[in-house]
Parts: structure tokens; sequence; C-alpha cells
């Protein structure tokens, strides 16, 4: 299986399966004598780990990161960054039903028809369980943005059809993580969880979308061609499990304005060119201008709920089958961290390839 690897410079190499023993990763391009805040690293895991609440999946892993290589006295040295976090709280007997059977929406039918071979337990690679890899090259990519004062900020916006009306700008979004679906505003946040906990006991689920916001990106991030700075941004957010949609700026909203509406007019500021309005979202032709970028991450309802359900198996008969094991109704508050993760890395990375200009 190829593809296992993200960025050009700084460069994330995932491996690890949901139920095998460990899942890990190789960094590349973290800047020598960068400080490696091991606290911080963990407590970024900690958002997205397993049974953190009772909306989230009761698996119990600790997520512990421990470091193989490439750092000394706390600081990276510019070598290859090494890591594992071991899986501890597998259940494998759970997914033995379905050794044979492909469910709805799964990677079952595709993986299988591909490699000739799954691992069915708990979706194996195409398990969420990879995206702790992300975390962890994410967190050390935001100890490096960080000293450039660069700030990336995600939130749970919408749940279903339950909407965060507020624009970020009038939210503080210091306030996210104080209620477990990570929504800055506590009174949708109230009503995103009520209708999670319903999703829940009646063993659906739902999807929603997450709002990520970058402040302080430095004007020349991106290429004008193939490598434009939220291109590379939707990919990496569209590789994310269970990601059906990417917009930065107003994106589709877009569509509903005159040019003359929709164009970010210059002005100077304190003898730096701004921009009045920022429908852009902080990217035009390709590259940052310095303001925020910002953009909205859509997730599907996750495919495993625990009711019936019609499907095949490997044999090509038509069955009814049931899911069982441990999962979330709704994984916008764990998917939170990972697209925070997921932009740090390509900013991280296109800092570094732009470098090379200058």
């Amino acid at each position: 299986m190829s593809a296992n690897s993200f960025g050009t410079l700084f460069k994330l190499t995932s491996f690890g399966e949901s139920h095998g023993k460990a899942v890990g990763g190789v960094i590349e391009g973290v800047i020598p004598n960068t400080k490696i805040d091991e606290d911080f690293i963990q407590s970024e895991l900690n958002r997205r780990r397993p049974g953190q609440s009772a909306i989230t999946t009761p698996r119990n892993e600790e997520d512990k990161v421990e470091f193989l290589s490439g750092i000394f006295e706390g600081k990276a040295t510019g070598t290859p960054i090494g890591f594992v976090i071991w899986n501890k709280d597998q259940r494998s007997k759970d997914y033995g039903n379905i050794a044979d059977v492909y469910r709805p929406s799964h990677a079952d039918y595709t993986y299988q028809s591909k490699y000739g071979i799954r691992d069915y337990r708990g979706g194996g690679r195409s398990s969420a369980r990879e995206t702790i890899a992300r975390v962890v090259a994410g967190a050390i990519a935001k100890l490096m943005l960080q000293q450039q004062g660069i700030s990336i900020q995600a939130f749970t916006s919408k749940v279903g059809s339950i909407k965060l009306e507020k624009e970020y700008k009038e939210l503080n979004l210091n306030n996210t993580e104080n209620n477990i679906v990570r929504c800055p505003d506590a009174e949708t946040a109230d009503k995103m969880i009520q209708y999670i906990d319903e999703v829940r006991k009646n063993k659906d689920s739902v999807g929603g979308v997450i709002t990520c916001v970058i402040k302080n990106a430095p004007v020349g991030l991106g290429d004008p061609v193939f490598n434009k700075l939220h291109a590379t941004l939707g990919q990496a957010m569209l590789s994310i499990n269970a990601v059906k949609g990417f917009e930065y700026g107003l994106g589709f909203g877009s569509t509903d304005l005159k040019g003359s509406e929709h164009n970010d007019e210059f002005y100077i500021e304190e003898g730096r060119v701004r921009t009045k309005t920022n429908h852009s979202g902080g990217i035009q032709g390709g590259i940052s201008n310095g303001e925020d970028i910002y953009f909205n991450v859509a997730f599907k309802p996750i495919a495993t709920v625990l009711m019936e359900q019609n499907t095949v198996n490997r044999k090509g008969e038509e069955i009814k089958s049931t899911t069982k094991g441990r999962h979330d109704p709704c994984v916008l508050p764990r998917a939170v961290p990972i697209v925070e993760a997921m932009a740090a890395i390509t900013l991280a990375d296109h800092i570094l390839i732009n470098k090379m200009y200058r």
C-alpha cells in the first residue's frame, strides 16, 4: 500500500492499524533546535483520544506517545522524529461477525477489491485511529508555527441541522474547549450535545461541519498553479476520515454574489496592505495575503450505525447485518484537533518551501 506520507519538506509518514499493536509515524523537516514540548503534544492527543465524554466512543485508550528518535535534551535535532502509540484496548472479537461482510459506506468492499485482503478488525488502516499519528505531527508543526506567532483554532460550527449562526470574529474561540462538543457558543453547544445524545440512543450517527481559523500566516505561502495553498489545505482535509467537503473563504456562498460584491478591496493600514473584507479567506491566486485564513470542513455521519442494514458478503449474497463494537455517534468533537493538525502540517510545509524562494 502506497501513499502513506503527506507533505513535501515537512513530511509525515504514518503506519499502523486500528487493532494492530500500535500506530506511529516518522516526521521529517522539523527545524533543528525547535523545542519539543511533550506535555503540549500529549495534551493535543488527549483532545483526540476516545472515551473523553458521553458523546464519544467508550474505547479506553491512554494514547500515550513514545518518541524513539530525533529529539535530544528537549529539542529537535533535525533528524527524523520517530514515534509510536501502543494500542491497548482493542476488542477485535466485536468484528468477527463482519469478516466476510461489506459494511454499508465503509471501505470494506473497495479495500477487498483493490488489495485482495483486508483487516476487518475495526477497519484496519482505514480506521480513524490512523489519525492519531497526524495529531502528533500536527502538534510538532504547531510548536514550529508558534515561534512565528501563527495560531490555528478549529471548532464545531454545525451538527446535523443545528448551526452556529455567528461569524467566527464574533466568538471567543478560546471557549471552544469549555464543552464536550467543542463549540465556542455555549447555547448552541447545549443544543448540539442534546441532539447527538438523542442520535446515540437511537443507535444512529450524525455529521456536521468544523470551521478552522488560521491567524498571522505570512504573506506569500503557496504557489499559483498546482501547489496552491487552498489546494493543499483541501487535500489535507479531504484525506481525513469521513470528510465529504471543503470550502475556504465564502466558498459556495460566493456564487450568490456579483464580482463587485465579492471583491476584497485593498487599503493601507500602518504601512501594510490590507483588505476591507475577507471573502477570499486569506488566499488569493493560491497564495496567502496576510489576512485570516478560514475554511469549513464537512463531515458525513459516520458509516457505523448499530442497527440492522442491508448489505452483501464476499460470496455475493444479499444479507442483513448488524455492526457491533464501540463507535462515535458524531465524529466532530474528536475531529477538531485532527483538522487543526492537518492545517498545521500544511502550513509548516509551505513555510519551509517558501524559504527556498527567499
